[in-house]
């Protein structure tokens, strides 16, 4: 009963000197530990986080039992711990960076007089670009034409580009039918359309590490997941075996669509939302809840 009554007076004390910036301190934490483990969920870092709770508990166990050299081990193993963590997580840390960087808060940070007229020319550009790959999908569909598609987002691919040939090119059915043709030199990679254009083509993209994905996916399939768990792109695929049309984004493919349900799906991932609330400004939040409303819709 004293330790109870201790402990009470210890926690009306603490109540007693609490103030807003704990509580503000409390969230901030709180929103660091839930992207945390968001980030690693799913992925090969949710077991090697898994594997360092199991360390801590071990020298914990370890300094109880007073196993002095163990314990000695254990601690200089955590004094490089920082390092050693910026190795292992190294693309999780990358992926949550390029999240913040693509959060609503960044894209504030615009520079130029006549950066309104420049959207306004983007939008009508990505407008004409979404309507020639849609079209140049449904081609492709009755022709059972192999095609991978990669609209650039927020995260820039200039390492992607970097495999293929920049072509910088106005989008159309015929000249995406020329690039994706099976006899043409650039139709086995991947197109990426920059700002409303064909910017490059026969480009080559990293594969997914996804071990749980349909085994029915072929190489190009595959491919669009790996790119899209890299960045914020928005993938096209059209199958060269059964001709059906799909769309990647963050790691999830939606397969079978009709020209109507590709075009609303580009439009939605490509073109800036006009409104926007507090919540959708968090970057641990705004992709989640925006994969949501899409699937709604």
């Amino acid at each position: 009963m004293d330790f109870l009554g201790v402990w009470f007076d210890n926690f009306l004390a603490i109540i007693k000197t609490f103030q807003i910036m704990d509580f503000i301190d409390i969230l901030c934490i709180t929103f660091v530990i839930f992207g945390i483990f968001k980030l690693v969920r799913e992925t090969r870092a949710e077991q090697l986080l898994k594997g360092i709770v199991v360390l801590v508990i071990v020298y914990y166990l370890s300094y109880i039992l007073n196993l002095t050299m163990f314990t000695a081990l254990l601690r200089n193993f955590f004094e490089f711990g920082v390092i050693i963590i910026f190795i292992i997580f190294q693309p999780e840390i990358r992926k949550a960076l390029e999240q913040i960087g693509r959060s609503k808060i960044a894209g504030k940070f615009k520079f130029g007089v006549s950066q309104v007229n420049k959207d306004d020319e983007l939008i009508a550009a990505q407008r004409k670009a979404i309507e020639a790959v849609a079209s140049a999908a449904m081609l492709f569909h009755s022709s059972k034409t192999g095609a991978l598609i990669v609209f650039e987002c927020s995260t820039k691919l200039g390492d992607i580009i970097e495999t293929g040939t920049v072509i910088d090119a106005e989008p159309s059915v015929s000249m995406l039918g020329n690039l994706f043709f099976n006899k043409a030199p650039l139709h086995d990679g991947a197109v990426i359309m920059r700002s409303g254009k064909i910017h490059a083509a026969g480009c080559i993209l990293p594969l997914t590490r996804n071990e749980n994905i349909d085994p029915a996916l072929g190489t190009r399939h595959r491919a669009a997941i790996g790119m899209s768990e890299e960045s914020d792109a928005a993938i096209v695929v059209v199958s060269e075996e059964t001709g059906s049309i799909s769309f990647v984004h963050k790691g999830k493919i939606v397969r079978d669509l009709t020209r109507e349900a590709l075009v609303d799906r580009l439009n939605r991932y490509i073109l800036p939302v006009e409104k926007t609330d507090l919540v959708e400004l968090i970057p641990i939040f705004s992709v989640k809840r925006k994969e949501k409303k899409h699937e709604k819709k």
